[in-house]
Protein backbone atom coordinates (compact mmCIF):
# COMPACT_ATOMS: atom_id res chain seq x y z
CA UNK A 1 0.00 0.00 0.00
CA UNK A 2 1.40 3.27 -1.11
CA UNK A 3 1.88 6.36 1.35
CA UNK A 4 -0.51 9.54 1.33
CA UNK A 5 1.84 12.31 -0.31
CA UNK A 6 -0.40 14.17 2.60
CA UNK A 7 -1.50 13.33 5.61
CA UNK A 8 -3.81 15.95 7.62
CA UNK A 9 -4.66 15.37 11.29
CA UNK A 10 -7.53 18.02 12.98
CA UNK A 11 -6.13 21.45 11.42
CA UNK A 12 -6.55 24.20 12.35
CA UNK A 13 -5.87 27.76 11.44
CA UNK A 14 -7.06 30.84 13.56
CA UNK A 15 -6.87 34.62 12.20
CA UNK A 16 -7.28 38.18 13.35
CA UNK A 17 -10.79 38.90 12.51
CA UNK A 18 -9.84 42.83 13.96
CA UNK A 19 -6.33 43.90 14.75
CA UNK A 20 -7.63 46.71 16.93
CA UNK A 21 -5.63 50.13 16.55
CA UNK A 22 -6.51 52.87 15.58
CA UNK A 23 -9.74 53.55 14.32
CA UNK A 24 -9.60 57.37 13.79
CA UNK A 25 -12.09 57.83 10.61
CA UNK A 26 -14.81 55.66 12.60
CA UNK A 27 -14.19 57.37 16.39
CA UNK A 28 -14.68 60.97 14.71
CA UNK A 29 -17.20 60.57 12.29
CA UNK A 30 -19.78 57.52 12.90
CA UNK A 31 -22.82 58.44 15.31
CA UNK A 32 -23.18 56.18 17.56
CA UNK A 33 -19.03 55.75 17.92
CA UNK A 34 -19.05 52.01 18.34
CA UNK A 35 -16.00 50.25 17.58
CA UNK A 36 -15.92 46.68 16.42
CA UNK A 37 -14.98 44.05 19.11
CA UNK A 38 -11.17 42.18 18.53
CA UNK A 39 -11.34 39.20 18.05
CA UNK A 40 -10.77 35.71 15.83
CA UNK A 41 -12.10 33.22 13.81
CA UNK A 42 -11.41 30.09 12.84
CA UNK A 43 -10.86 29.87 8.82
CA UNK A 44 -10.23 25.88 9.48
CA UNK A 45 -11.22 23.87 12.49
CA UNK A 46 -10.57 20.32 12.86
CA UNK A 47 -10.07 18.90 9.66
CA UNK A 48 -8.74 15.58 8.89
CA UNK A 49 -8.04 13.58 5.40
CA UNK A 50 -5.07 11.43 3.91
CA UNK A 51 -4.33 12.15 -0.19
CA UNK A 52 -3.06 9.18 -2.06
CA UNK A 53 -0.40 9.65 -4.72
CA UNK A 54 -2.25 10.47 -8.17
CA UNK A 55 -5.67 11.28 -6.71
CA UNK A 56 -7.55 14.22 -7.85
CA UNK A 57 -9.56 16.10 -5.42
CA UNK A 58 -12.24 19.14 -5.78
CA UNK A 59 -12.55 21.30 -2.71
CA UNK A 60 -16.11 22.23 -2.85
CA UNK A 61 -18.03 25.27 -1.10
CA UNK A 62 -19.07 28.58 -1.14
CA UNK A 63 -16.65 31.83 -1.19
CA UNK A 64 -15.08 32.09 2.61
CA UNK A 65 -15.66 28.39 3.87
CA UNK A 66 -11.83 27.77 3.84
CA UNK A 67 -10.98 26.57 0.63
CA UNK A 68 -8.07 28.53 -0.37
CA UNK A 69 -6.51 28.80 2.84
CA UNK A 70 -6.26 24.70 2.63
CA UNK A 71 -4.24 24.91 -0.12
CA UNK A 72 -2.18 27.70 0.81
CA UNK A 73 -1.79 25.41 4.04
CA UNK A 74 -0.34 22.67 1.60
CA UNK A 75 1.52 25.10 -0.21
CA UNK A 76 3.10 25.63 2.98
CA UNK A 77 2.25 29.50 2.68
CA UNK A 78 0.40 29.53 6.05
CA UNK A 79 0.76 27.21 8.98
CA UNK A 80 -1.68 25.73 11.47
CA UNK A 81 -2.56 26.73 14.93
CA UNK A 82 -3.91 23.11 15.75
CA UNK A 83 -2.98 19.72 14.38
CA UNK A 84 -0.17 18.33 11.72
CA UNK A 85 0.12 18.66 8.24
CA UNK A 86 2.12 16.66 6.37
CA UNK A 87 3.11 16.86 2.58
CA UNK A 88 5.59 14.08 1.67
CA UNK A 89 5.94 15.37 -1.76
CA UNK A 90 7.02 18.96 -3.41
CA UNK A 91 3.71 21.05 -4.97
CA UNK A 92 3.38 23.19 -7.95
CA UNK A 93 1.13 26.30 -6.52
CA UNK A 94 -1.21 27.61 -8.98
CA UNK A 95 -2.43 30.11 -6.83
CA UNK A 96 -2.19 33.59 -7.13
CA UNK A 97 0.28 33.00 -10.03
CA UNK A 98 1.15 36.00 -10.76
CA UNK A 99 2.78 36.89 -7.63
CA UNK A 100 6.27 36.81 -7.09
CA UNK A 101 6.95 38.14 -11.00
CA UNK A 102 9.15 41.75 -10.92
CA UNK A 103 7.22 44.48 -12.58
CA UNK A 104 10.64 46.34 -13.60
CA UNK A 105 12.05 43.00 -15.14
CA UNK A 106 11.72 41.54 -18.36
CA UNK A 107 9.60 38.58 -19.54
CA UNK A 108 12.51 36.10 -20.13
CA UNK A 109 14.13 37.58 -16.43
CA UNK A 110 11.38 36.46 -14.65
CA UNK A 111 10.54 32.98 -16.40
CA UNK A 112 14.35 32.41 -15.10
CA UNK A 113 13.39 33.95 -11.64
CA UNK A 114 10.25 32.22 -10.84
CA UNK A 115 11.31 28.77 -12.60
CA UNK A 116 14.49 29.07 -10.32
CA UNK A 117 13.03 29.91 -7.18
CA UNK A 118 10.77 26.74 -7.64
CA UNK A 119 13.40 24.61 -7.58
CA UNK A 120 14.47 24.54 -11.46
CA UNK A 121 18.13 24.69 -12.45
CA UNK A 122 19.53 26.97 -14.86
CA UNK A 123 20.09 24.50 -17.63
CA UNK A 124 16.64 23.13 -17.27
CA UNK A 125 14.65 26.27 -17.48
CA UNK A 126 17.31 26.99 -20.89
CA UNK A 127 15.67 23.41 -21.91
CA UNK A 128 12.67 24.30 -21.32
CA UNK A 129 12.16 28.45 -21.70
CA UNK A 130 11.06 28.02 -25.67
CA UNK A 131 8.31 25.63 -24.99
CA UNK A 132 7.50 28.17 -21.85
CA UNK A 133 7.36 30.96 -24.37
CA UNK A 134 5.62 29.37 -27.17
CA UNK A 135 2.47 28.07 -24.53
CA UNK A 136 1.75 31.10 -23.57
CA UNK A 137 1.79 32.41 -27.18
CA UNK A 138 4.05 36.24 -25.82
CA UNK A 139 6.94 35.13 -28.32
CA UNK A 140 6.73 39.04 -29.60
CA UNK A 141 7.67 40.49 -26.22
CA UNK A 142 9.76 38.22 -24.29
CA UNK A 143 12.71 40.86 -23.61
CA UNK A 144 9.18 43.23 -22.62
CA UNK A 145 9.46 44.43 -19.04
CA UNK A 146 6.53 42.02 -17.19
CA UNK A 147 4.68 45.60 -16.06
CA UNK A 148 3.70 46.12 -19.84
CA UNK A 149 1.66 42.73 -20.32
CA UNK A 150 -1.70 42.66 -20.33
CA UNK A 151 -3.74 41.22 -17.10
CA UNK A 152 -4.30 37.97 -19.58
CA UNK A 153 -0.18 37.97 -20.60
CA UNK A 154 0.59 37.77 -17.14
CA UNK A 155 -1.56 34.87 -16.35
CA UNK A 156 -0.65 32.92 -19.53
CA UNK A 157 3.13 33.33 -18.71
CA UNK A 158 2.58 32.31 -15.01
CA UNK A 159 0.65 29.46 -15.79
CA UNK A 160 3.67 28.05 -18.24
CA UNK A 161 6.12 28.62 -15.95
CA UNK A 162 4.69 26.86 -13.00
CA UNK A 163 3.27 24.17 -15.02
CA UNK A 164 6.37 23.27 -16.53
CA UNK A 165 7.19 22.31 -12.62
CA UNK A 166 8.28 18.58 -12.10
CA UNK A 167 6.38 18.75 -8.65
CA UNK A 168 4.02 15.64 -7.50
CA UNK A 169 1.11 17.67 -6.68
CA UNK A 170 -0.73 20.70 -8.37
CA UNK A 171 -2.40 23.09 -6.76
CA UNK A 172 -5.49 25.30 -8.90
CA UNK A 173 -7.15 27.64 -7.10
CA UNK A 174 -9.59 29.60 -9.63
CA UNK A 175 -6.44 30.74 -11.35
CA UNK A 176 -7.90 30.60 -14.51
CA UNK A 177 -11.01 32.98 -14.27
CA UNK A 178 -9.71 35.36 -16.34
CA UNK A 179 -8.31 35.19 -20.06
CA UNK A 180 -10.16 33.76 -23.05
CA UNK A 181 -12.12 30.24 -24.02
CA UNK A 182 -9.12 29.37 -26.35
CA UNK A 183 -6.23 29.79 -23.82
CA UNK A 184 -8.43 28.32 -20.72
CA UNK A 185 -9.15 24.76 -22.39
CA UNK A 186 -5.40 25.28 -23.47
CA UNK A 187 -4.58 25.03 -19.67
CA UNK A 188 -6.92 22.23 -18.96
CA UNK A 189 -5.26 20.23 -21.48
CA UNK A 190 -2.36 20.42 -19.67
CA UNK A 191 -3.58 19.38 -16.37
CA UNK A 192 -5.23 16.80 -17.46
CA UNK A 193 -1.45 15.80 -19.38
CA UNK A 194 0.21 16.30 -15.84
CA UNK A 195 -3.14 14.28 -14.59
CA UNK A 196 -2.41 11.32 -16.66
CA UNK A 197 1.53 11.55 -15.92
CA UNK A 198 0.59 10.67 -12.13
CA UNK A 199 0.59 13.91 -10.37
CA UNK A 200 -1.58 14.49 -8.12
CA UNK A 201 -4.22 17.54 -7.87
CA UNK A 202 -6.07 19.96 -5.57
CA UNK A 203 -8.52 21.88 -7.11
CA UNK A 204 -10.66 24.90 -5.75
CA UNK A 205 -13.19 25.79 -8.40
CA UNK A 206 -17.16 26.96 -8.25
CA UNK A 207 -17.69 25.40 -11.85
CA UNK A 208 -19.10 21.71 -11.53
CA UNK A 209 -18.04 20.71 -14.99
CA UNK A 210 -14.77 21.39 -14.56
CA UNK A 211 -14.99 19.71 -11.09
CA UNK A 212 -16.39 16.41 -12.66
CA UNK A 213 -13.64 16.62 -15.50
CA UNK A 214 -10.72 16.41 -13.09
CA UNK A 215 -11.88 15.15 -10.14
CA UNK A 216 -13.28 11.77 -8.50
CA UNK A 217 -13.05 12.86 -5.18
CA UNK A 218 -14.24 16.02 -3.18
CA UNK A 219 -14.13 17.77 0.07
CA UNK A 220 -17.22 20.14 0.99
CA UNK A 221 -16.04 22.37 3.31
CA UNK A 222 -18.31 24.85 5.51
CA UNK A 223 -17.40 27.40 7.92
CA UNK A 224 -14.28 25.69 8.07
CA UNK A 225 -15.26 22.49 8.57
CA UNK A 226 -15.37 19.02 6.81
CA UNK A 227 -18.84 18.37 5.90
CA UNK A 228 -18.22 15.18 3.68
CA UNK A 229 -15.07 13.91 2.09
CA UNK A 230 -16.31 11.53 -0.50
CA UNK A 231 -17.00 10.91 -4.56
CA UNK A 232 -17.48 13.97 -6.17
CA UNK A 233 -20.79 13.51 -7.68
CA UNK A 234 -21.86 12.72 -3.88
CA UNK A 235 -19.65 16.14 -2.66
CA UNK A 236 -21.85 18.13 -5.28
CA UNK A 237 -25.27 16.79 -4.74
CA UNK A 238 -25.21 17.65 -1.21
CA UNK A 239 -23.55 21.11 -1.51
CA UNK A 240 -26.46 21.72 -4.19
CA UNK A 241 -29.08 20.35 -1.92
CA UNK A 242 -27.75 22.49 1.02
CA UNK A 243 -27.62 25.90 -0.92
CA UNK A 244 -30.73 24.95 -3.35
CA UNK A 245 -29.01 25.12 -6.43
Amino acid sequence: MTSPVIQARSIGIRFRRNRGGRRLFKDLFSPSNRRSKPGEFWALRDLSFDVQPGEAIGVVGRNGQGKSTLLKLVAGVVLPDEGDVVVAEGVAPLIEITGGFVDDLTVRDNVYLTAGLHGMTRAQIDDRFDDIIAFAEIEDFVDTPYKHLSSGMKVRIAFSVISRLEEPIILVDEVLAVGDRGFKEKCYARIEELLDGGRTLFFVSHNEKDLRRFCSRGLYLDKGRLVLDGPIDDVLALYNTDYGV
